[in-house]
Formats: C-alpha cells, structure tokens, sequence
C-alpha cells in the first residue's frame, strides 16, 4: 500500500505498529485499528476497503516471522504482543521513517548528537554509529556527529533503542566554524 507521497508502507509494520502502541492488543481489535492506522499513513479509503484481507495475511505473516506473539487470556480472548524480534523490526520501521522526512527549507541550524559510551558497551556504540550514518548524520569529530534538519524524535526514539539515555546528548546550534564543507556536503545555501 501506498500513501499519499507514494511511498509503499508495508501492512506489516502498520499492524507492528497498531500493535506496539498497545502491548497488548485484542485480536479482535486489531482489524479496525489497523484500518485506523492506515488511514492515519494516508491510505486511500476505497483502497482500504477492497484489501481488508492484507490484515488478516498480514497478522498470520507476523506470527509466523515471531514479531508478533498470540496471548490467550482466561477468559479465553485472544490477544497480539510484539516479540522481542517485533520490536526491533518496529524500531527499524520508525526509525527509517523518520529519516525519510526533511523540510524543504534548512531553517540554518545544525543538530549535533555527543557521545560518551563505555568500552564495555562497545557494540551499541557501534550499532549507534551506524544508525546515526544511515540516518544521514556526518561525524564532525569522533563521537561528535551533525545533522541540519530537526530529528528529535529519531534520537530520543535511538536512545530508547538503545538505552543510552544519559549516554547520548542531542543539541541545536546556530552555527559551526568552518561549516563550508558541510553546507556543501548536504547541498544547503552558503551564506
């Protein structure tokens, strides 16, 4: 499925969605809170209409994939819960959503994001990198990296992730000395 910028958004990571917001969601439920969701994304309603059966494949699909987990309550009511696996698959999902996203127009700020990670810790400080690479950020200097557009939400969304809450600083600055390369760098107007 596709919303309205075009952009294919896969049913799966809708419903991985539906899903995690909750914990815990009622199968039940899971049908017309997906429908809601997609068209919160944009979704055409006839088109929602005619594939109402991508939910339900979509939720056999997760199951089997374990990103999402079937919970049968005594009363006998079955429930969906994100996997260990599902919210991972979820946190790419958003992430990646949010690194989609850029004004049109730099409003001349940099975003900076620090980072002081334990040697102990050496494999999320690798993953952090990573992410912070293919979010679009540039290292400005080792564990100083910048980005021109506003993604508060992708780095507190990251810290969470990654439980580097006091680990990971995000700031915004007016300006960089010597910032030429990286208004060349991200194709922003010079001065």
């Amino acid at each position: 499925m596709k919303n309205d910028y075009g952009e294919r958004i896969p049913v799966g990571n809708i419903i991985l969605s539906v899903v995690g917001i909750a914990a815990l969601m009622s199968f039940a439920l899971i049908m017309p809170n997906a429908l809601q969701a997609l068209k919160l994304f944009g979704i055409d309603k006839k088109k929602i209409n005619r594939r109402k059966y991508y939910i339900d494949t979509a939720v056999e699909k997760l199951c089997k994939r374990d990103l999402i987990e079937t919970v049968i309550k005594t009363n006998g009511e079955k429930y969906a819960k994100l996997t260990e696996e599902g919210r991972k698959q979820l946190f790419k999902f958003e992430f990646e959503s949010l690194s989609k996203h850029k004004p049109k127009k730099w409003d001349k700020k940099y975003r900076i994001v620090i980072f002081d990670v334990k040697e102990s810790l050496r494999f999320s400080r690798d993953d952090l990198r990573r992410m912070l690479i293919n979010f679009g950020f540039v290292m400005l200097q080792n564990s100083v990296w910048v980005y021109p557009y506003p993604c508060e939400g992708a780095i507190n969304l990251l810290k969470i992730n990654l439980e580097m809450k006091e680990e990971v600083i995000y700031m915004t600055v007016e300006s960089i000395e010597n910032d030429n390369w990286l208004r060349k760098y991200f194709k922003l107007p010079k001065n």
